[in-house]
């Protein structure tokens, strides 16, 4: 029902921005909210934002709050997450999430609703 297609993954120096872009269409009514997850090699999926699509509220994970910035443009029904002073341990495959639950619910990976998935965006942060 609901199609994400994320880009502007790549490769960055540490120190370093990038952009990630999330595109949505499809039954996209019913979404409440949408943010980012990441998933590193041998870790565990992990929130990192989301964003009210009405309120534009936001929530991060502690351990991007004042280097990352989610944002959204309702018009073109996209999602961004600006990254900056990016470090190694950010590295990981980025997806993007959208969902009939709240930014808050989504925040606290609270799911239970209907969640959608992009196919993921690979950012990498060298040293």
């Amino acid at each position: 029902q609901v199609q994400l297609v994320e880009s502007g993954g790549g490769l960055v120096q540490a120190g370093g921005s990038l952009r990630l872009s999330c595109a949505a269409s499809g039954s996209i009514f019913s979404i409440n909210a949408m943010g980012w997850f990441r998933q590193a090699p041998g870790k565990e999926r992990e929130f990192v934002a989301s964003i009210s699509r009405d309120s534009g509220r936001t929530y991060y994970v502690d351990s991007v709050k004042g280097r990352f910035t989610i944002s959204r443009d309702n018009a073109k029904n996209t999602v961004y997450l600006e990254m900056n002073s990016l470090k190694p341990e950010d590295t990981a495959l980025y997806y993007c999430a959208a969902a009939t639950t709240t930014a808050q619910q989504m925040a606290s990976m609270k799911l239970a609703g209907m969640t959608y998935w992009g196919a993921g965006t690979l950012v990498t942060v060298s040293s």
